[in-house]
Parts: structure tokens; sequence; C-alpha cells
């Protein structure tokens, strides 16, 4: 299944985290002009939002988390779903698979596969959407904290929510 994005500008780097070279990645994210995974996500919680609930879900939600969790340290690769290795979308996919929730595979379609919530009413197990087309996503866990696979080259890691920048999160979504 393909997904349509945007052409990326001319002379606009992509981050080492962006799931494709074509999508378009704003200036200043984390990896522009460094290899892939050199550089973290991490980028600390802006002011006022430190009040982003711990992941207070249970049940699937919960489950969700320590999939994800589990998975940290497995190399990412493009387009892989897992066991050994994952993409951003293959991992949350597979986060909610072993959570008994199915999702589609392409983070595009994930984000429109559940109820949208406001970050201020985030919670562990959300599903965090980056850039306006939605090219990256992740998993949160609680405390401005999120598990997501960075990009080709580098590890399933947990890192801030906010390392792109508040004005990266494009959308939340709630998949059960």
């Amino acid at each position: 299944m393909t997904a349509a994005f945007a052409p990326r500008p001319e002379g606009m780097a992509v981050a080492a985290f962006a799931p494709r070279p074509e999508a378009a990645v704003p200036a200043g994210c984390p990896g522009i002009g460094s290899p892939v995974g050199t550089k973290s996500f991490a980028a600390g919680t802006p002011a006022g939002t430190d009040s982003l609930a711990p992941a207070a879900a249970g049940g699937r939600a919960a489950q969700a988390v320590a999939f994800a969790r589990a998975q940290i340290g497995r190399p990412c690769v493009w387009g892989a779903t897992g066991p050994d290795s994952y993409d951003y979308a293959g991992l949350t996919q597979a986060a909610w698979k072993a959570a008994g929730v199915s999702l589609p595979r392409s983070a595009q379609e994930q984000a429109l596969a559940g109820t949208p919530v406001a970050l201020t009413g985030i919670r562990g197990g959300d599903l965090v959407f980056f850039f306006d087309n939605d090219s990256h996503v992740g998993i949160y866990v609680g405390d401005g904290m999120m598990v997501h696979a960075p990009g080709p080259g580098s590890a399933v890691r947990e890192e801030s929510v906010y390392g792109a920048g508040e004005s990266a999160i494009h959308r939340v979504v709630r998949p059960a």
C-alpha cells in the first residue's frame, strides 16, 4: 500500500527519524546535517507542558506500552514490522497488535484509526504523530516521553515527544 506524500521543498533536509526521504520535514529537526541516528530526538519538555500525565492508562494501552518498551534497542529498518527490527509505523502497529488491537500499516492511515485526543489529554498508549503529513509516529509512555523507531541506522528508543519541538506534533490519536 502506498501513501501520498507532499514533495520535499528543494534544499530542505530530511531528519534522521523521518520515515521516507520524500516526506517534508521542517528545518531545525534532529538529524539535519548529521548521520542517521547520531542526534537524539530528545530536547526536553517545553515550559508549561510538564503536566502531561504519566502512563495511567490500563488494560490494552498498558499492554501496548509494555510491548513497545520491550523493543527498545532493536534496530530500525525501513519497512520492518518485527519481531527483530521495526520502522516507526511497524512498531506502533505491532505494539497495539500485542494488545489485541489491529492498526493499519502506515502512519498516515494510523492517524485516522482512532479517537483524536488533545495533547493536554494524552495518556500512555496514545499515538503521537509528527509534521503536517503525519510522517512519523511514536507511542506515548507517560511523562512527556514516547517509544519510537527514529529511522534506519538507529535503534528503537524512548525519548521526549518534544525532541523536534512542540510545533512538530501534528496530532494525538487513541487507538482503543
